[in-house]
């Protein structure tokens, strides 16, 4: 089955500019993504969809292929992932053929695993590839105790029951980690989605692989897990 992996790090970002090449443990934050890409073995393909020219040049250090620079409206603020997601599809089946799905990674997400890349594709072939897989991560919040706020009022997601209820008596509950996203082609373009109500979990059990990097301060806890090496479970080498 052949899996296109896709990286899209585009060269602006407001809330922590130049992210993408940022050093982190001294490397790139792409280089993660790159590297874990590359050592599971489970992409036929890796391509990077960017605008910006150092980073086209340290993907292509790193081993990996960067065949268009991406046009500017996709590389806007407003610009979607899926879109993004489309046009590199587009372009990379034009020259080489179908691929069987789709692999969304972020590289915000430097400490996801190539142990859990190779996992995910394998539940993505497991089922003939006709099923989108997504990564979740342990909610740091039960929806049962979140609440809507209006007009000076505050009012359960769940109901007013819900809080009553022990928290280990509660269903386990779980968020989008935006750690990688693996949907076939097909539904991708019908549905212009990467996950409906058919998708596929796939749980990140390390929370560190799920630290997404958007903010000065989530660099800041990156920097500090790889300090405490102790504390950071993963190969990346």
């Amino acid at each position: 089955m052949k899996i296109l992996a896709l990286i899209p790090a585009r060269g602006g970002s407001k809330r922590l500019p130049r992210k993408n090449v940022k050093s982190l443990g001294g490397l790139p934050l792409i280089a993660w993504t790159i590297r874990a890409a590359m050592k599971s073995g489970a992409c036929s393909s890796i391509i990077v969809s960017t605008d910006d020219a150092e980073i086209a040049a340290i993907a292509r250090d790193h081993g990996v292929e960067v065949p268009w620079t991406r046009p500017p409206e996709l590389a806007s603020d407003t610009a979607s992932s899926v879109d993004v997601a489309l046009h590199a599809l587009a372009a990379h089946e034009a020259e080489h053929g179908d691929v069987d799905g789709l692999l969304l990674l972020q590289p915000t997400s430097p400490f996801r695993t190539a142990e859990s890349i190779r996992a995910a594709v394998r539940l993505f072939v497991e089922n003939a590839g006709s099923r989108s897989v997504v990564s979740l991560a342990p909610a740091p919040c039960h929806p049962a105790w979140t609440f809507q706020v209006s007009g000076g009022e505050m009012r359960p997601f769940l109901g007013w029951e819900q809080l009553s209820v022990r928290s280990q008596d509660l269903e386990p509950a779980f968020t989008l980690d935006g750690s990688l996203y693996i949907v076939p082609p097909r539904m991708l373009r019908e549905r212009r989605a990467f996950i409906g109500p058919d998708t596929l979990p796939f749980t990140i059990a390390n929370a560190v692989e799920s630290i997404d990097i958007d903010t000065p301060e989530d660099w800041s806890v990156a920097e500090s897990l790889l300090e405490r090496s102790t504390a950071l479970n993963v190969n990346m080498s």
